[in-house]
């Protein structure tokens, strides 16, 4: 049953149920925020694959209700690299390494950002066009500065430590890249 008690000072609505109709919606609601808890554990989506990457994807994997932000970082393929034309860039790994490392960095960012929620990465493999993403990395946190901070760490710490491999073809010739990050190139030096 309700009841409206209006008046010229306050205006409210309230339901009147049985105590035990009461409890049982409370028990309710905990069992479903209870549930709502389990469904949305911590998880990192990790992927190499050819073919395009798509932002909405990756962003959509790890959006959450308890998060107020989604980080991204995307890396596309620009058409120059000191003063030659790019034509595309291609990409190969060590696939089950790549991804070992990769999981490796999500558990550095856990370790470093706890209210992290949920990280997905997902890095493209074989040729990649100009303006096409060869890298989408994307994280979910409760506020803003620590997904901010996660992807940066993300991108650079894999830049650095992850096998995978790029060749810059231009218009007459190609080169394979390593990036500046990297501990191998550094050692060798």
């Amino acid at each position: 049953t309700c009841f409206l008690e209006n008046s010229s000072w306050s205006c409210s609505l309230e339901t009147r149920l049985p105590s035990s109709h009461q409890l049982v919606e409370a028990e309710s609601a905990q069992v479903l925020f209870a549930m709502d808890e389990c469904e949305d554990v911590p998880k990192d989506f990790i992927k190499l694959k050819s073919g395009k990457l798509s932002v909405d994807e990756v962003s959509e994997l790890v959006i959450s209700p308890y998060c107020g932000a989604v980080s991204l970082f995307i890396g596309t393929t620009r058409n120059n690299f000191e003063r030659k034309k790019v034509i595309h860039l291609e990409y190969e790994a060590y696939t089950s390494m790549a991804e070992a490392e990769i999981k490796k960095i999500c558990r550095d960012i856990r370790q470093k950002w706890p209210s992290v929620k949920h990280i997905a990465v997902q890095h493209r493999l074989g040729v990649v066009p100009i303006t096409e993403a060869s890298v989408i990395i994307a994280v979910s946190s409760p506020h803003r500065a620590e997904s901010l901070e996660a992807v940066k760490y993300c991108i650079d710490t894999l830049k650095a430590s992850v096998p995978i491999w790029k060749k810059e073809i231009y218009e007459d010739e190609y080169s394979w890249k390593e990036n500046k990050e990297c501990f191998w190139a550094n050692s060798e030096k």
